[in-house]
């Protein structure tokens, strides 16, 4: 099975860059984030000839967080339980009744003097309560998503840009790494270990993936029983390099 996952930056904004990823059908399980519609508004009917089933948990202007597969996909979550939040972040789910995925898009927080930060520290924490038994669990699980976290200096292009910035923020960068240390792996960068690479470049700066002026902010984080199955994870430049391009690159993971 190979997975996507893509902060898409507006479903409909860059809905045509998204459909030719479908249509080339790379990709067995996408897992979607920042949709920026309601559920009512999701446009369900553009991506019905692609042979997807779809999940969606969507909401106005802001966030919302979406699954699309090939395979079935059953025992659906939205929102990520006990903690109350009005903000769409979370889809849960079991694709091809094997593989439990969680896909989510974690709070920014801006700045560290933010009212934002301490919600984006709140929720890590939750979610940490959250995955902490799911970690040794016999069924394969695989977390996805846009994190907002640049985990260490080595995923910033320029740290000292970054200082008193939520995403490289000391406070965050521990509890995401606390679920590394815990077991979770960090999938890409088990791969490659001393590489520097990035999956967001932003829109300013003329050509910010030729001058490597990116972060490192999405992930796939796996339990050991779905890290036995991990093959590869890469990098997937493509949908930043589209025509209108969301302002992320994809990140694939294949499991046998």
């Amino acid at each position: 099975m190979k997975i996507l996952t893509l902060n898409i930056n507006s479903i409909r904004a860059h809905v045509e860059s998204f459909i030719d990823i479908l249509r080339a059908g790379s990709y067995d399980t996408i897992m979607v984030q920042e949709l920026k519609v309601e559920d009512a508004q999701f446009p369900h009917n553009l991506f019905d000839e692609y042979g997807y089933n779809i999940k969606v948990f969507g909401q106005k202007s802001w966030n919302g967080v979406a699954i699309f597969s090939k395979f079935s996909i059953e025992d659906v979550t939205r929102g990520m339980p006990g903690f109350a939040d009005v903000n769409a972040r979370f889809i849960e789910c079991v694709i091809d009744g094997r593989i439990r995925v969680i896909n989510t898009y974690m709070p920014n927080g801006d700045t560290v003097d933010s009212p934002k930060f301490p919600y984006k520290l709140e929720w890590m924490r939750a979610f940490s309560d959250y995955i902490a038994p799911l970690l040794q669990s016999p069924e394969p699980v695989v977390i996805g998503g846009d994190f907002n976290v640049a985990l260490t200096d080595r995923d910033v292009w320029k740290p000292e840009n970054y200082v008193n910035i939520a995403i490289a923020a000391p406070a965050a960068r521990a509890i995401m790494q606390s679920w590394i240390d815990h077991g979770w792996t960090d999938e890409w960068r088990m791969r490659h270990p001393d590489e520097i690479d990035y999956t967001w470049y932003g829109y300013r700066g003329g050509d910010t993936i030729g001058k490597k002026m990116g972060l490192r902010l999405d992930y796939f984080l796996t339990n050991p029983a779905a890290h036995k199955m991990v093959t590869s994870c890469e990098i997937d430049r493509c949908p930043r390099m589209a025509d209108r391009p969301t302002d992320h690159c994809g990140l694939a993971l294949t499991l046998d």
